[in-house]
């Protein structure tokens, strides 16, 4: 792999004239790999500004890189013109709170969160557990509050909570976000976890049609708003969907903010503007509903018309 001079005079450039400066594949706010997005989510938990370099733009940049730091994959990640590493050592920092001291941040105290897991979902991820002897499940909050469960071994640094009897694994950074999570486990035809986080800050959920069947023939309490014209409204509709007009509007105001909102529309982008007007109301938990009416007829009844 060869690094020629004018490339390495760039690097040199950008790298002492900006103090943290990740290489990536994509933008900062557009990443383009898995990878390069995992260390941006964690330097923005970090720091507010610092500079990126995307390396599709430039075959010359891609490659030099690799040969400036001796390094074979993307991204890479500098402070203070030093090489750090790429996704997993800059994971494995920022869990074990050695990057916060790279950039000059104070190192947050951080203890084991509580969790709770009913018995369904104790038995489903006991069963998974049989297939790999000497793993134990690993809860993952991102710092967009998203969750994620895995089997993997303990890792330095690894929280280890024991709920019931099961042991589940929680990185640094997860555990901040973490205390409180609830596991759940709804089987039968769309079987799969459901996990609570009372730390996540509203937002519109995005909720699939399978998602919804399950809630509406578990009989939850929810609202299902329909955000369509009165004639679509006619034309096509999911049993229980009440039409949105002033009243009720009006209706949904005067409700406790803690009720469950499921939005509708024919295919999820007139709903998802609705969505977001009720959550700045306050309400918390807000859906949306993926796909809309069409994604219902497609997935879960076809005998609603589609049009």
């Amino acid at each position: 792999m060869t690094l020629s001079e004018a490339t390495r005079q760039q690097i040199s450039e950008t790298l002492q004239k900006n103090e943290v400066v990740l290489y990536m594949k994509g933008k900062r706010r557009m990443p383009q790999c898995g990878f390069s997005a995992k260390v941006v989510q964690i330097l923005d938990q970090l720091v507010p500004e610092y500079t990126t370099v995307n390396v599709l733009d430039s075959a010359e940049i891609r490659e030099g890189i690799k040969a400036y730091s001796d390094w074979p994959t993307i991204p890479q990640l500098y402070i203070k013109g030093k090489f750090v590493g790429g996704a997993d050592i800059v994971t494995e920092l920022f869990n074990n709170g050695e990057l916060h001291g790279l950039l000059g941040q104070a190192v947050p105290t951080v203890s084991a969160p509580k969790l709770s897991a009913t018995p369904s979902a104790r038995a489903a991820l006991q069963e998974a557990l049989q297939d790999a002897p000497g793993l134990a499940v690993r809860l993952v909050v991102d710092a967009q509050f998203r969750p994620a469960l895995d089997l993997d071994q303990q890792k330095d640094g690894d929280f280890v909570v024991d709920v019931e009897g099961m042991r589940f694994l929680i990185d640094r950074g997860s555990a901040l976000r973490a205390d409180g999570v609830s596991i759940d486990f709804v089987g039968g035809a769309q079987a799969g976890f459901r996990i609570e986080n009372p730390n996540e800050p509203p937002r519109v959920k995005q909720l699939s049609p399978s998602e919804l069947k399950v809630r509406l023939d578990a009989k939850e309490p929810l609202w299902l708003i329909d955000v369509r014209t009165p004639d679509e409204h006619q034309t096509a509709r999911i049993a229980g969907a009440k039409l949105l007009d002033d009243g009720l509007k009006d209706q949904i105001l005067g409700l406790t903010k803690d009720t469950t909102l499921v939005f509708q529309c024919h295919h999820g982008q007139r709903s998802q503007a609705a969505a977001q007007f009720f959550l700045q109301q306050g309400f918390r938990k807000i859906y949306n509903l993926a796909g809309g009416i069409d994604a219902w007829s497609t997935q879960v009844d076809p005998a609603v018309p589609r049009y």
